[in-house]
């Protein structure tokens, strides 16, 4: 069952949820909902694709879909930051000491959400294409 609208729907979500948690001050939150809504835009791709996304790596999955639709470097090197937040924001034990919201500031929280927003920009442009062929 092709379920690429659900997935898009999520990232969605996942990046008001980030949005949100930005304007509360839980910079940490935010980051990783950021990454979660990158994530689950590009494997809307891949579903809408008929393949298969294993991996939480944003910026592994764009290197996959590399082999089908040129990508970006500004989004891939934006991924790679997206990836950064996705244990960090969460764990203490991924510091040297601290917890996860000593760690993450706002400006870092604004950067991640609007590579989350290309990313999903970038994705529902290619889920267009897709539907037009």
């Amino acid at each position: 069952m092709e379920r690429s609208r659900d997935w898009m729907d999520q990232a969605e979500r996942d990046l008001e949820h980030a949005q949100s948690d930005l304007e509360r001050g839980f910079y940490e939150w935010a980051s990783f909902s950021a990454q979660q809504a990158a994530e689950k835009a590009v494997k809307a791709v891949f579903q809408k694709l008929g393949a298969v996304a294993w991996g939480h790596s944003v910026a592994d999955l764009l290197k996959e879909l590399t082999e089908r639709q040129p990508i970006p470097e500004s989004l891939l090197n934006g991924a790679l930051e997206l990836d950064k937040a996705y244990i960090p924001a969460r764990y203490p034990n991924a510091h040297p000491s601290g917890s996860p919201h000593e760690r993450y500031t706002q400006e870092e929280a604004r950067r991640l959400i609007n590579y989350a927003e290309r990313t999903i920009e970038f994705c529902k442009s290619l889920l267009s294409q897709v539907d037009k062929a």
